[in-house]
């Protein structure tokens, strides 16, 4: 009865890995994972894995695809692990746009990276995926759902350090989405600006965009 068991479920997951690949494109999770956890460290794919699952709940709370914000979470680091030295090197091999902070500190040019990567290397197709990823640091000025819902989630997952306001940033994701985005930025910024070190404009641009709205 146990072995009939394992094989309706064995099918109804093949199933739905072929469901997920039509319908999006991309690889089934398990090959997804088993490549990402090559090229990032134990506590990074730890983090994105619980990236993946924050991701999930606050779709299923504000009405997004959870497929989609399950694979954005999952890779929004595929490019974290890159050295530092090579990152504006791939930038520019890749013809991705650099700013004058990402040029300074090209440990910036992570969410960019991950986006090409997410394509090439893991047949992402989506453009809402691709776009949730790039901006899942610094977001940008009138974001998707989607867009806000990576933001959010890499700030808040469970394996986080617990850090100024969290329990309320928490709170209010599923509660205020937008209101966190702003509480997000405001708090990072201010981290930024105590550490001294450089601020990605698209940060500031976000920021300006949220409390003006």
């Amino acid at each position: 009865m146990a072995k009939k068991a394992d094989k309706k479920i064995d099918k109804k997951a093949k199933d739905k890995s072929d469901e997920v690949k039509k319908l999006y494109g991309f690889m089934d999770r398990d090959d997804m994972l088993k490549k990402l956890s090559k090229h990032l460290d134990d506590k990074r794919l730890i983090h994105s894995i619980g990236v993946e699952y924050t991701a999930a709940c606050l779709a299923m709370r504000w009405g997004e695809d959870v497929t989609r914000a399950r694979v954005a979470g999952l890779l929004h680091d595929c490019g974290k692990c890159i050295p530092k030295d090579e990152k504006l090197e791939l930038a520019h091999k890749w013809k991705l746009p650099v700013n004058g902070s990402e040029a300074e500190n090209p440990d910036l040019l992570h969410g960019k990276l991950g986006a090409y990567l997410a394509h090439k290397k893991y047949d992402v197709d989506d453009e809402k995926i691709m776009s949730a990823i790039a901006y899942h640091t610094t977001g940008h000025p009138n974001m998707t759902l989607l867009e806000k819902i990576i933001f959010v989630a890499d700030y808040i997952e469970p394996n986080r350090r617990i850090i100024k306001d969290l329990p309320e940033i928490r709170e209010e994701a599923f509660t205020d989405l937008d209101k966190c985005v702003v509480h997000i930025l405001r708090n990072t910024l201010e981290y930024l600006k105590v550490k001294d070190v450089v601020i990605d404009e698209m940060t500031e641009r976000t920021y300006d965009y949220y409390i003006n709205a």
